[in-house]
């Protein structure tokens, strides 16, 4: 998938942008941008593609993205069905690496921000008290006059640099091949396909089809850009949608199994336990406790 840059509004009369969202869906396009961003699902289930991974999102995540990470929050079926009561809702920070100027990140105290920026890029799921922290200050900031914000702002990124309460969601990423995003046009036909077709048995020849790529070709270049095969990336994006159906609670195991693409109970339990570290079962009785 092709990420598209987007542009954050930001005034004028800020020096960073922090939003209250409800709306219906997140949206579906994969994007960038030089801002970080602070991310924060008040509610909301559904796929999340950042840098090169794929998961599962839900209520209550707190993620901090690096500049030109692309990223996408894609909500479950539900939330596209027209039905007024499905709803997300989110915390939306945006700020520049350089909002507080330039000769800000040359100074010996900045040391710890300038360390989390570099860890940001890979992105960051945060947890624990530190999200609590968190949570409580964005709050607070998007009905904070001008002075306030900045204050809180500096507060986030301190509490964010000293921190341990966080794991990285991306760290095989590496945004170096952003420099050419003409060569990631091929990855939007992909992607949209396999969103589209992931229950059905996909071969390299169709997918390569897709892309205008021999097989060999499609193959390379598809490990270049993910730092994964295409059937490795075809079984993240099984995985997560059987987490989010074991979440939901109204299928069987092993109908989950084949809803999602699997025809194999045996090699789904294997690969579940793979990507997951758990069984099916172990998962949705973690979940539900």
């Amino acid at each position: 998938m092709k990420p598209h840059f987007h542009k954050v509004p930001i005034t004028h009369e800020n020096s960073f942008s922090i939003r209250h969202d409800k709306k219906p869906n997140f949206g579906t396009l994969w994007h960038f941008h030089p801002e970080l961003e602070l991310h924060y699902i008040v509610k909301g289930q559904g796929t999340q593609y950042i840098g090169d991974t794929v998961s599962s999102f839900s209520d209550g995540d707190l993620i901090l993205l690096g500049e030109n990470l692309p990223h996408t929050w894609r909500c479950s079926e539900q939330y596209f069905q027209g039905n007024e009561e499905v709803t997300v809702e989110a915390f939306v920070l945006h700020f520049s690496p350089t909002c507080f100027g330039k000769d800000f990140m040359d100074l010996p105290e900045t040391i710890a921000i300038t360390s989390l920026y570099e860890r940001a890029k890979k992105g960051m799921i945060i947890y624990g008290e530190t999200k609590e922290k968190l949570t409580a200050i964005l709050h607070e900031t998007v009905k904070a006059g001008q002075l306030e914000r900045i204050i809180n702002l500096l507060r986030i990124l301190q509490i964010l640099g000293t921190s341990s309460e966080y794991k990285t969601i991306s760290p095989g990423y590496a945004n170096s091949h952003l420099a050419n995003i003409s060569e990631m046009q091929r990855m939007e036909k992909i992607y949209t396909y396999v969103l589209a077709h992931y229950r059905e048995d996909i071969s390299l020849e169709k997918i390569a089809g897709i892309a205008n790529l021999s097989v060999s070709s499609f193959c390379r270049y598809f490990k270049k850009m993910t730092n994964k095969t295409f059937f490795e990336f075809l079984i993240e994006i099984r995985i997560s949608n059987v987490c989010r159906a074991l979440v939901e609670d109204k299928l069987p195991i092993e109908v989950i199994c084949y809803e999602c693409g699997f025809n194999n109970v045996s090699n789904f339990y294997r690969h579940f336990n793979k990507v997951t570290g758990m069984t099916p079962f172990n998962y949705k009785k973690q979940y539900l406790i």
